[in-house]
């Protein structure tokens, strides 16, 4: 989440008023005169600030903030437990939970999550269900109306009964230990952020926690690694005011002949049926009267965005594993850091799940990193095997524009009947909304969940809708619905339990055989000495379209015709280059027969990772932690020759110095650095935003790795129209004449904002990340945030590079995706595998695990990963015993 009202000055509190509302909020109904509601407000707000000041300050504060700390020594009676289990703790409260059979295992497990990151699961499962603004207040409510529409919460119910028996009462028992601990916890007991609700006027308990609750979270993942969606609509939208070749410029297809696919030629691709490449494209789409619903399914989408924060194609992982015969001890490494928006506590967490003997009833002893509110480890190893995961990015989405007339949508030559449901919204200081979620045979019109919609002007351009066409039908008959495959009830929680308990590569692979949404690119190891890479999930086989576009639905040639079988995704076992590298570049190459997608992400990092490994001679763990702090800018290795073979003026050429002999490293105190991204973001401004300003596709320049394909494709063109920037006064017509002025802008910002001498610019003083509290911390009184929020550090790195920092040059220079983690497995002796998490163990604010592990992060540093039994007793600090609660015993 990104943009969460703050309950303490959301709408609809008595006295409260919006500070910050996300664009699109319904405005609160006012309530008497301006001059009484400014008052109120007033009173409120220092009210707040003094209440909060004082309790702060004294023993009330430190009560409050301290009083959810969980005991993490010592022995507690748990109801549900069949036997003893013991929670060891390391010196950075990372848990290691050891239980004599599954059941016990994960009731522990959701016991412990409760205990660290109770509030986060709360916040997750109100995302999930579309009911935020029954905490937050009106400007959620057009957030939950989109999530209601799309179903998460129904399709997580509906895959609980899916679920391999044994997969259901993990998750059962999971819940009855989260229900345990909230027995005996509430308000300031369980997290702070309760009796911070309660001082903005909310009166709420937490429901009781449900299997769905787990699984419903699978879906906001899947939604925060979609690319298509917005791809889709943007497409269209700029295709209404530009010319064919200014958006195929804006959408360069992936480099084949410079950037290596994972699978590369003559590596198993899967069993597949001889084809030369996947389909052909179909012919470029005609606009017509639809662009108002894509226009407003856009805005639909970064709404959900503006929660779960950044979303699409600029979002990335790493992951690759070498082959012993690259490593000092003649056994594979696996290095592993998603990429993911920061957030304080961070997104994973760390645990290691424990057989007291494993065995066939009992199979688990794995560690690794999870989610707080759901069973099991994501990613990491257990005795036998290890894996990580990157996105895949699949074109697993359509947007269908559906004709409507009434009740009734047109499809293959006759009115269907729209299937209806009503869902009731609850709203934090005001009246419960109810919706009518409307659904065609493609799926959900999610262009109904923003009423503005129907007023948008009829623009933009879909297949078979002519624009003389268009000119006869009103603007209402249109509406887009989506088919998603994340919407599809699968069985991706059944293959996290058995990712944990494989023991092998086949194993493995029926493991991935499950997994339908997200879709990752699955990168494998054991101890036998074998590496491995695995694509699965649900990737549809189109009849017509290759997922670029939004297509219509009334003809239903577009219509999905099954999914690609798990035995024809892209595979490779043991390859001959002796190592895997997945980093968001193609699965497969162009003979590949199926399509998976058009818009893969660039192939930046995953060359400069394959470049690293083959310089690198034999491998250790450092080595590869080394390669995941790389930070050289390959944009900036492109665009260098052409800044200094121009002259700008007489007060940017101190600065220009600066990139001479530069090694394109963008550490922290990196001089050369601050001033070519400030270059960077001032000529991505000059360059495109005359012509993309006001197009409704919002195509988002945000500096990523996208756009340094774009610009390098540009510069090897002097005179291409785009450089031409007819608003700016100094006359820009060529790539030069934009250069100069990029330089000029750039040294001018950079002398205001860090001193007129080049040399003492820093770029860390410019790329700052600052971890907040994605609800409570990202509005408000001062000293809330104070409280739950992390001071800004400095950081290196940046867009695109291994030390993915992400930044939106749009914005600003302020960091906002990173490796959300950082691990690397060693499979000769996995207590010398390294790990990282961004923020610490715990969700509490002042807890000695709350951000312990951030400065670490900072600096590329790792933990000790203790898995054996006794390296976890080595390391262990707190001990913690679990007994079943004695019969009869008042609780």
């Amino acid at each position: 989440m990104s943009d969460v009202m703050d309950p303490l000055t959301r709408p609809g509190v008595p006295g409260g008023e919006a500070v910050d509302e996300a664009p699109g909020a319904v405005a609160a109904p006012r309530r008497g005169g301006r001059w009484w509601r400014r008052l109120r407000v007033t009173a409120w707000c220092t009210a707040v600030l003094l209440v909060v000041a004082v309790c702060a300050a004294g023993l009330g504060g430190t009560r409050m903030v301290r009083a959810s700390f969980p005991q993490v020594s010592g022995e507690l009676r748990v109801p549900g437990l069949h036997g003893e289990v013991t929670v060891r703790r390391d010196g950075s409260g990372v848990p290691q939970i050891y239980a004599d059979d599954p059941h016990d295992l994960f009731l522990a497990q959701g016991f412990v999550h409760a205990q660290d990151r109770f509030w986060e699961m709360d916040v997750r499962r109100h995302i999930t269900s579309g009911s935020l603004a029954e905490l937050f207040g009106e400007s959620q409510v057009e957030t939950d109306s989109l999530i209601r529409t799309m179903g998460w919460r129904r399709v997580a119910e509906q895959e609980v009964a899916l679920l391999d028996p044994a997969s259901r009462a993990h998750l059962d028992a999971y819940a009855a230990g989260v229900n345990a601990y909230l027995a005996d916890h509430a308000g300031a007991d369980l997290s702070v952020e309760y009796p911070l609700l309660a001082l903005g006027g909310l009166a709420y308990t937490p429901a009781p926690w449900t299997p769905a609750d787990s699984v419903s979270w699978l879906k906001a993942m899947a939604w925060n690694l979609n690319a298509t969606l917005s791809d889709q609509v943007r497409h269209a939208l700029l295709a209404a005011t530009l010319t064919d070749r200014q958006v195929d410029a804006l959408f360069p297809e992936y480099d084949f002949s410079r950037w290596q696919p994972i699978v590369a030629p003559g590596d198993s691709q899967g069993t597949v049926p001889a084809a030369a490449g996947p389909p052909a494209q179909g012919p470029r789409p005609q606009l017509g009267a639809a662009g108002g619903p894509l226009a407003g399914a856009d805005d639909a989408l970064a709404g959900v965005d503006r929660v779960l924060g950044p979303r699409g194609s600029g979002i990335g992982s790493n992951s690759w594993v070498v082959a012993g015969s690259r490593t000092t001890t003649g056994k594979p490494l696996l290095a592993n850091d998603p990429h993911l928006s920061p957030s304080m506590p961070g997104v994973w967490y760390q645990v290691g799940l424990h057989c007291t003997t494993a065995g066939a009833s009992c199979p688990y002893d794995v560690s690794g990193f999870g989610f707080a509110g759901m069973p099991g480890v994501i990613v990491g190893h257990n005795a036998d095997i290890g894996w990580g995961v990157t996105n895949l990015a699949p074109a697993d989405t359509d947007l269908f524009v559906e004709k409507i007339s009434g009740s009734t949508y047109a499809y293959r030559g006759e009115e269907r009947p729209l299937e209806t449901r009503q869902e009731v919204l609850k709203v934090a200081g005001g009246p419960s909304r109810t919706i009518t979620v409307r659904s065609t045979v493609h799926g959900p019109v999610i262009s109904d969940a923003f009423p503005k919609v129907k007023t948008l002007a009829a623009e933009g351009r879909i297949p078979g809708v002519t624009r003389e066409a268009a000119g006869t039908a009103g603007a209402g008959e249109y509406a887009v619905a989506m088919r998603w495959s994340a919407l599809d009830p699968g069985r991706t929680m059944d293959a996290v339990f058995a990712l944990d308990a494989a023991k092998d590569w086949n194993d493995f692979r029926a493991a991935a055989a499950l997994f339908s949404s997200p879709a990752q690119n699955l990168v494998y190891a054991d101890r036998q000495g074998h590496i491995g890479y695995q694509a699965p999930g649900r990737i549809p086989v189109r009849a017509k379209g290759d997922g670029r576009w939004p297509v219509p639905g009334w003809s239903g040639e577009y219509d999905w015709q099954g999914f690609v079988p798990f035995e024809e995704l892209p595979r490779s076992y043991d390859p001959a280059s002796g190592y895997i590298v997945t980093a968001n570049n193609a699965a497969a190459g162009p003979g590949y027969p199926h399509n998976l997608t058009r818009n893969w992400g660039d192939g930046y990092r995953s060359s400069r990772i394959a470049e690293l490994i083959e310089q690198g001679g034999k491998l250790d763990a450092a080595a590869m932690q080394r390669i995941q702090a790389d930070d050289r800018n390959a944009n900036a290795a492109t665009l260098t020759p052409y800044l200094l073979a121009v002259t700008p003026g007489e007060g940017a050429r101190p600065a220009q110095d600066l990139l001479r002999g530069w090694d394109f490293g963008q550490g922290r105190d990196s001089a050369p650095a601050a001033y070519f991204n400030a270059v960077w973001s001032n000529l991505l401004k000059l360059t495109f935003h005359d012509e993309l300003e006001g197009n409704r596709a919002q195509l988002h320049v945000d500096g990523g790795g996208l756009w340094y394909e774009i610009v390098r494709k540009l510069a090897a063109a002097p005179e291409d129209p785009w450089w031409a920037n007819s608003k700016d006064p100094r006359g820009l017509r060529t790539r030069d004449d934009v250069l100069r002025a990029a330089m000029d802008d750039a040294a001018k910002e950079l002398s205001g904002r860090l001193g007129a001498d080049p040399k003492s610019w820093r770029w860390g003083a410019l790329h700052t990340l600052t971890l907040r509290n994605d609800t409570l911390g990202t509005g408000g009184p001062a000293p809330v945030q104070w409280l739950l929020n992390h001071a800004p550090i400095e950081v290196g790195g940046g867009s695109a590079t291994v030390d993915a920092t992400g930044w939106d040059a749009s914005q600003g220079y302020e960091v906002n995706w990173v490796p959300s983690m950082r691990m690397v497995v060693d499979f000769a002796d996995f207590d010398a595998s390294r790990w990282i998490n961004l923020t610490g163990a715990s969700g509490h604010a002042f807890n000695d695990h709350y951000d312990d592990q951030t400065e670490l992060w900072r600096r590329g540093e790792t933990l000790p990963w203790p898995s054996t039994r006794s390296a976890v007793t080595t390391a262990t600090k707190d001990r913690l015993t679990l007994r079943p609660e004695r019969a009869g015993a008042d609780r």
